[in-house]
């Protein structure tokens, strides 16, 4: 089955680009297009994608709040890729704490973009580790702040699940945790899936946040 993609961004030529670039895919299609975030939830629930590629500043919802109302009101909601002009910017950060699970900057090669909507489908490594690193120091709370640090002592995690989180923050994949920890994939899957549900957490992308945000795990 191919990888569904729902594209929302208020620049008719950048929905154009990113269709043409995906379409190009045999194993992903482009069901759906919107102009603004308002138009999210309805489209969601009808056409049920994997991924919604979605611009983050748009003129009547963002893509901020619109990540927040899917999460909210969809159930099983779908990944969220956050389109961006600039990775620096707060609002990436922002849309990350929100929930999204990645982000691709819209100048980005084809390449990076298909790699980009391929990996945040699988959910089984961190898009642009660095990046999001670069963003928890500029925009996170120095030391992390009070309610994600309560939030991280509550999860009472294990020490091999503590170390797993950690090289999730580096963005190893379960592949290359099971090759550093020298034991088996599903191993690494079972300890995944665990902090995952200590943490509250829908994704690795959430985990990785929280643990930046808690300063259980230092940016840079």
């Amino acid at each position: 089955m191919p990888v569904t993609v729902l594209l929302v961004d208020d620049e008719p030529l950048v929905r154009a680009g990113l269709r043409a670039v995906l379409e190009a895919q045999p194993d992903i299609e482009v069901v759906g297009e919107a102009a603004d975030g308002a138009a999210v939830i309805p489209l969601v629930r009808q056409l049920r994608p994997d991924v919604v590629a979605m611009d983050v500043r748009m003129p009547l919802l963002d893509g901020i709040e619109a990540t927040r109302a899917v999460l909210r009101t969809v159930e099983e909601p779908p990944k969220i890729l956050v389109v961006t002009t600039f990775e620096n910017d707060e609002y990436v950060y922002e849309a990350l704490r929100a929930g999204a699970d990645g982000f691709l900057l819209k100048r980005a090669r084809p390449a990076e973009i298909v790699h980009a909507v391929r990996l945040v489908a699988e959910g089984e490594s961190l898009l642009f580790p660095a990046s999001v690193r670069q963003l928890a120091a500029q925009y996170g709370e120095e030391g992390g702040n009070r309610a994600a640090r309560v939030a991280m002592e509550r999860a009472q995690l294990t020490e091999r699940e503590a170390e797993v989180l950690r090289l999730m923050a580096r963005g190893l994949s379960n592949a290359e945790i099971a090759a550093r920890l020298i034991v088996g994939t599903e191993t690494v899957k079972s300890h995944v899936s665990a902090v995952l549900a200590k943490l509250g957490a829908r994704d690795r992308t959430q985990a990785v946040i929280a643990a930046y945000e808690s300063g259980f795990v230092a940016p840079g």
